[in-house]
């Protein structure tokens, strides 16, 4: 039923979305985009000594894609690629895999949105924000090691 997606913590952290705001001049810049809903997410990463600096997005995108940006944006200032790179694979894991929710005190509201596995076609728009990241990741040759 889509009300157990719709739960008031995550039109909760939909609404706390930071503004939308772009870097100036970021190390690596990317957007990713859902084929199913349309939602877009842009994001600009900055990092310095191994870890994000700076963090901008700019996010069109369904609640389920605002509740994850949310959460991503308000936490990842001082995360570095390689719990960026796991957050992400923990994320699919607990959509697509029936895995458990993202482990670590900065990422765990992402719990709430564990009910999103029963609908897979939200998968893409939840996944958006992390995917750019890690693209981001990549273009900086980030290994995640």
């Amino acid at each position: 039923m889509l009300s157990d997606l719709y739960t008031n913590g995550v039109l909760d952290a939909a609404a706390a979305i930071p503004p939308a705001r772009r870097l100036d001049a970021p190390q690596a810049s990317a957007t990713k985009v859902s084929r199913v809903c349309g939602s877009e997410v842009t994001v600009d990463l900055s990092m310095e000594e191994g870890v994000v600096s700076e963090f901008g997005m700019e996010a069109k995108a369904c609640a389920l894609g605002q509740a994850s940006a949310s959460i991503l944006a308000r936490n990842i200032v001082g995360a570095g690629a390689a719990e960026l790179y796991t957050l992400r694979d923990q994320l699919r894991a607990m959509l697509k895999e029936g895995g458990e929710a993202p482990e670590g005190e900065r990422w765990r509201d992402l719990a709430m949105l564990q009910p999103i596995r029963d609908y897979p076609q939200r998968h893409a728009s939840t996944l958006l924000a992390i995917e750019a990241v890690c693209d981001c990741l990549d273009q900086l040759g980030q290994t995640g090691d």
